[in-house]
């Protein structure tokens, strides 16, 4: 399959998504860049967004819909994470079924017409830019980051992910332990 590239990153992206969202605290909810400027979105803000985005994108630019509320009934850390994780696996599952021709195919991207390939490519910048605010308010906060995107310094140039799975991160249990912090001057 041509597209497979696709499918695999949406996967990968879906898995970082979660990933970021598990190292916020249900205090962190309320957290904006800064406190006196009502632009810039708090992390339950960039939640919200991402789930009703990508909700949006799917039914209307790529048609697939997973006949699921967007947002969680309850608006806590743990309640996006489950939400999220159950609508972006149907969402992989729809699209692992699409044959090459369905992503040929025109799709309405707002006011123009693209093939849902590139309006795939379009979700997944989107979903990485909003990754990378959350990850620079989660910097802000002063929390150390597991790895996301391959190593990063918090981990002396290695890859260590929070949870080993999915499943352990809906459990909400214990992180991977980081390394013992060093000055990376």
């Amino acid at each position: 399959m041509r597209y497979q590239f696709l499918i695999e990153t949406y996967e990968t992206e879906r898995l970082k998504v979660l990933s970021v969202w598990s190292m916020f605290h249900d205090q962190d909810l309320p957290v904006r860049p800064r406190a006196d400027d009502p632009r810039g979105r708090s992390v339950l803000e960039q939640m919200v967004h991402q789930c009703m985005s990508e909700d949006g994108w799917f039914k209307t630019m790529l048609d697939i819909d997973v006949g699921a509320p967007p947002l969680p009934e309850s608006q806590d850390r743990l309640s996006f994470l489950h939400r999220y994780a159950d609508d972006s696996q149907r969402r992989l599952d729809a699209l692992r079924r699409k044959e090459d021709a369905w992503w040929e195919e025109p799709a309405k991207f707002f006011d123009v017409e693209r093939n849902r390939a590139w309006v795939m490519v379009r979700r997944i910048a989107q979903t990485s830019h909003h990754r990378g605010q959350q990850m620079a308010m989660l910097r802000m906060l002063g929390r150390d980051l597991h790895s996301n995107y391959g190593p990063t310094a918090d981990m002396d140039g290695a890859v260590l992910y929070a949870y080993p799975a999915i499943d352990a991160l809906l459990e909400d249990g214990p992180k991977s332990p980081l390394p013992a912090k060093r000055n990376l001057r």
